[in-house]
């Protein structure tokens, strides 16, 4: 029997909705719930979603990264020299956007941001091929580049000083855990009349309500 399509499996996800007694009592296990359907259908990049930052002005910034573990929170890595790194640096506070699109569904969380220690950057970064390895040596991540072959020059020069040996992690490249206070399960509905439901720490449990559309 073949798999049923993103198309097929969204219209009937639309037309069941969501109760409260689909969800499970803790969010974080109500997303991995959702991941791991997601990951069953072959959706592509499934682990993608949107990090949005605060500046000290108070201007938000927004864009992709990749959920690298999920445990009591969303593990994600990167350039903390980056424009995200230096926010989150002088605001260690963000908000992540899981867009399943296809399958009308999306996962919405708030809370602090905790760096993670060095142990455990390391050893994901040992994971990661050695192209992207260097890449993260040579990128001066949000930096301003004269050109591409400002870039790639730079590539060519962490290639030769690494040739013939591993890539270290670079001291300024590592993770983080976001740990909600706060996450929204969305299920759309036919007519834009979704389900929503948050989900809102109290003390070590969590207190979920439905909302309006």
């Amino acid at each position: 029997m073949s798999q049923p399509s993103f198309a097929e499996v969204r219209a009937e996800l639309q037309a069941v909705g969501l109760d409260r007694d689909d969800l499970a009592d803790d969010p974080i296990v109500q997303l991995r719930r959702w991941y791991e359907e997601c990951i069953e259908l072959g959706m592509h990049e499934s682990e993608a979603f949107v990090l949005s930052t605060v500046a000290p002005d108070g201007t938000p910034s927004s864009r992709y990264v990749l959920m690298r573990g999920l445990d009591h929170g969303v593990v994600f890595f990167t350039n903390r020299q980056s424009r995200k790194g230096r926010e989150l640096q002088a605001n260690a506070v963000a908000a992540a956007c899981f867009p399943w699109h296809v399958l009308s569904r999306q996962v919405r969380l708030v809370g602090p941001v905790e760096v993670i220690d060095d142990e455990a950057s390391d050893a994901y970064f040992a994971t990661r091929s050695r192209g992207a390895q260097i890449g993260a040596w040579a990128s001066d991540q949000s930096a301003v580049l004269a050109d591409r072959g400002e870039l790639e020059r730079r590539v060519a020069d962490v290639e030769a000083r690494f040739e013939g040996e591993e890539v270290p992690r670079p001291p300024h490249w590592g993770g983080y855990r976001l740990v909600p206070h706060e996450v929204e399960v969305w299920q759309g509905r036919r007519s834009r009349l979704h389900d929503r439901f948050t989900y809102r720490r109290s003390g070590e449990a969590w207190h979920v309500e439905r909302l309006g559309p």
